[in-house]
C-alpha cells in the first residue's frame, strides 16, 4: 500500500445520502434479536422502516447506518451482512451480471424508494443492486467519520474488478463516479475520490470457512474495540478471527444469528493486511 497511516488518511465514502454509492443490509431470521444485539454492540438505534413490521432502519444518531431484514427460516436466504451498490438502471446492471457469468437471485423487485437486485459475482460472493427512484432524504455521514467500509476477499482481485467495473461503471471516467487502482497487491475502489472498498485475491470457492471463501466484508469502526469485541460475546456472539493492520485491530465478530461483521479501531480502509 501507500504506507500512509489510515487514521489520518482521505475519509472513506459515505454510504448514506443521496449520492452514496453504496448502502448495507443485514439479512436476519429475528429482528428484534438483531436489534438487540447490535444496539448493544454498536451502540445504534433503529426505526421502522417503510417495508412493514420486518425491516428497520438501523441510525447512528440521526444518520442511517443500515438497513435490518427479517425473512422467515422457510426461505432458502443466507443469514449475511450485504453490500447493495447504487445503479442508474436496476435492469440493465442485472443484465450485465448475467452476461458475464454471474448470478441474478432476486429481482429487480421495486422496494420502497427504489429497485433492488440480489446477486452473486462469477466466484459466488452475493452482492445488491439498487436502482433509486425517489430522492433521499437522510443525511449523509460526517465527512470527518464514515459508518462502515467494505473489503472484497475473492479468488483474483484483478478479475474480481473487471466484472464489478462492467457492472457499476467503474472507471468510467463520469463526474463523481468510482475509480480503481491497483496498488500494493490490492485493488482500491474510491468514489469521488474517497476510498469505499479494497478488493483482495486468495479466497477458495470450495473453501468450507466461509472467512476464506469469496465474500464481501462490511467492516464498521469503532472507538474501542475490546469494548466492543467483549460486548458481542457478551450478548451471545462470538469472536471468530483478528487481525493486525496497518494503524489497528480488525475484529471478524459473528452475531447471534450467525451473520459475520468486522469492527476495526482504524478510521479507514486503506490499511493493508498484517
Amino acid at each position: 500500500m501507500t504506507g500512509s497511516d489510515p487514521r489520518t488518511a482521505t475519509p472513506a465514502a459515505p454510504l448514506t445520502g443521496p449520492a452514496a454509492p453504496c448502502w448495507v443490509t443485514l439479512m436476519t431470521r429475528d429482528l428484534a434479536e438483531a436489534q438487540s444485539f447490535y444496539s448493544a454492540v454498536l451502540g445504534w438505534t433503529f426505526r421502522p422502516g417503510r417495508l412493514g413490521a420486518e425491516f428497520s432502519v438501523a441510525r447512528r444518531g440521526d444518520v442511517p447506518v443500515a438497513g435490518v431484514f427479517a425473512v422467515s427460516s422457510a426461505y432458502q436466504v443466507a443469514v449475511a451482512w450485504t453490500p447493495y451498490f447504487a445503479v442508474e438502471d436496476a435492469d440493465v446492471a442485472a443484465s450485465r451480471v448475467r452476461e458475464r457469468s454471474g448470478t441474478v437471485a432476486v429481482g429487480p423487485l421495486t422496494v420502497g424508494k427504489g429497485r433492488g437486485v440480489l446477486a452473486s459475482d462469477r466466484d459466488g460472493a452475493p452482492f445488491g443492486l439498487w436502482e433509486r427512484t425517489e430522492p433521499a432524504t437522510s443525511p449523509p455521514a460526517p465527512d470527518d467519520h464514515a459508518h462502515a467500509w467494505l473489503r472484497l476477499r475473492t479468488r483474483d482481485a484483478f478479475d474480481a474488478a473487471i466484472f464489478y467495473g462492467e457492472v457499476l461503471d467503474w472507471a468510467s471516467g463520469r463526474p463523481g463516479g468510482c475509480d480503481v487502482a491497483y496498488e500494493g497487491g490490492e485493488v482500491i475502489v474510491r468514489c469521488d475520490g474517497r476510498p469505499l472498498a479494497r478488493i483482495s485475491s486468495g479466497a477458495v470457492a470450495a473453501a468450507v470457512d466461509p472467512l476464506v471463501r469469496p465474500h464481501w466484508q462490511v467492516q464498521f469502526p469503532v472507538a474501542d474495540l475490546p469494548a466492543t469485541v467483549a460486548a458481542a460475546q457478551h450478548h451471545g456472539g462470538a469472536l471468530i478471527e483478528e487481525r493486525s493492520v496497518l494503524g489497528g485491530t480488525e475484529s471478524t465478530l459473528r452475531d447471534p444469528d450467525g451473520a459475520l461483521f468486522t469492527v476495526t479501531d482504524v478510521r479507514g480502509p486503506l490499511g493493508p493486511v498484517g
